[in-house]
């Protein structure tokens, strides 16, 4: 019997700190910044996946407001460009410097089943960090965390339509809450004047639930949403769920960290209900 395939962390280093305990006391500095009366029950969310020191405050501030429940599927954007265009890996664990995280296999199964897109591939997500870098939040606010990681390497529309609904399907299967975490970043490498106009615009028809419109302006209007996919998918899969109000927690550009506002890259998070 053959042991159950671990995916090391590619980021770990560089984009939060390798040091379990450094990292533990980063996450929970983050968390501790937003102090909401009693964390909600949401369908889905989006959060930021830069280095730690940029966006961790932001992540933080989605992450202290959710109830995280014991399964999150987490869609990140593939930034390295190999592997599939929508790809699911439904074995094993992932590593973090805060312990094993396990895939649900069932969850993962089901998803393949029910969306013939999805295909089996570890390459996409090997040296991918957007959705690797959700994880030490995860696990710090649920330490029985089971997720499933999928990378999404298009912008078609039908295919993330697509995606959406069948993960919309096999939640309403499940007898647990499932919450759906869209792992981005919003428009890079603008100044912070141009990047905060555009990612209003990119986050008008996120507040909407409008998952049509979002893609249709990221596209049109040249926004460098890099989890505009991810993003797309979650609010058809929240939509079909019942989702009705979505909520803007936290916005920031990188040149609120690092002072430079010549070229900048946004954050936004949110949380849909």
């Amino acid at each position: 019997m053959t042991a159950a395939p671990v995916r090391h962390p590619a980021v770990a280093g560089r984009f939060y700190p390798r040091d379990p305990e450094v990292l533990r006391e980063q996450v929970r500095n983050y968390l501790s910044q937003t102090s909401p009366q009693k964390p909600v029950r949401a369908l889905g969310c989006i959060a930021p996946h830069a280095g730690y020191m940029y966006s961790g405050h932001v992540a933080g501030a989605v992450f202290a407001t959710l109830e995280i429940p014991q399964l999150c599927l987490v869609l990140c954007p593939n930034h390295t460009g190999v592997g599939r265009p929508l790809a699911i890996i439904s074995e094993g664990a992932w590593e973090t410097p805060l312990g094993n995280v396990t895939i649900d296999n069932a969850c993962a199964t089901a998803l393949k089943q029910r969306c013939p897109l999805l295909h089996e591939d570890s390459t996409a997500h090997r040296s991918e960090h957007a959705a690797e870098v959700e994880l030490p939040f995860l696990q710090m606010r649920q330490p029985r965390l089971k997720f499933v990681p999928i990378a999404l390497g298009t912008h078609e529309f039908e295919a993330l339509d697509q995606l959406g609904e069948a993960i919309a399907d096999v939640i309403a299967a499940q007898s647990d809450p499932v919450l759906i975490v869209a792992s981005s970043d919003m428009n890079h490498y603008e100044s912070d004047a141009i990047t905060r106009v555009k990612d209003h615009n990119a986050i008008e028809p996120i507040l909407a639930l409008d998952a049509r419109t979002l893609h249709d302006v990221v596209t049109q209007q040249n926004i460098s949403m890099c989890g505009m996919g991810p993003a797309v998918a979650m609010l058809t899969a929240a939509r079909k769920l019942g989702a009705t109000s979505a909520e803007l927690v936290k916005y920031a550009t990188s040149g609120d960290v690092s002072g430079d506002l010549d070229l900048v890259v946004g954050y936004a998070g949110v949380v849909v209900r």
